[in-house]
């Protein structure tokens, strides 16, 4: 579980391509085709993305939520995602559209998945959110400005990346499965540098292997 766990790190840390992580692998003499490992990461990341969550602090009581368009197939679709006043990432969420309809959807997912409300919910002006936050969240404040949302496309930017090196998305499905797990493990390994120190920085890194071993030793149990 030791290969698994660290072809599973090289590929949703690093814009890699499972090609790109066999190579690594080869040159420290472990044999493995791309394809074995494009099915350890399919099969073991979103397990290790939910382990590191509930490992997580709790998640903040402002969230920041912002749809970005993700061409698939040369059809445009829209990734939802929701991160906190930290910046850590909530839930994603990959749907054809961003009407109502799909706000209320994501709205649900969230709440399902936190088990709670926040206390303020900042949003850019799409009236779709207006709509699900009245009918799912009427009693957290609503704070709509494009400039109060910056949090919420900044994060957008480590998404953008790996779609770049992965030259797009193949499927919705495909998207969706990628970016849940990759949502949960990236940002682990990304604490916040700009207020560490190097030592500080080498302390938590350290700390952050700790915890992934652990998860990813107790996902293989399962």
């Amino acid at each position: 579980m030791e290969i698994i766990s660290h072809c599973g790190c090289l590929y949703f840390r690093f814009p890699l391509s499972f090609r790109e992580v066999q190579e690594l692998m080869l040159a420290r003499g472990v044999v493995v085709s791309y394809e074995t490992i494009r099915r350890w990461c399919a099969k073991f990341g979103q397990a290790y993305a939910n382990g590191l969550r509930r490992r997580g602090p709790r998640p903040g009581d402002r969230w920041h939520l912002d749809e970005v368009f993700v061409k698939i197939n040369g059809i445009i679709h829209y990734l939802w995602r929701a991160v906190d006043q930290d910046g850590n990432v909530l839930d994603v969420l990959v749907q054809s559209r961003r009407d109502a309809k799909a706000a209320k959807r994501f709205f649900r997912k969230l709440l399902t998945g936190l088990q709670y409300v926040p206390r303020v919910l900042v949003t850019d002006k799409l009236a779709s959110y207006g709509v699900a936050h009245r009918e799912l969240m009427p009693s957290v404040t609503h704070r709509k400005s494009k400039y109060l949302n910056n949090r919420a496309e900044n994060s957008h930017q480590p998404t953008r990346q790996r779609e770049r090196a992965m030259k797009r998305f193949k499927s919705a499905r495909h998207a969706q499965r990628f970016l849940s797990a990759f949502s949960g493990i990236s940002p682990h390994f990304r604490p916040r540098r700009h207020l560490l120190n190097a030592t500080g920085w080498r302390t938590e890194m350290t700390d952050r292997f700790t915890v992934w071993d652990e998860v990813t030793a107790l996902a293989a149990v399962a």
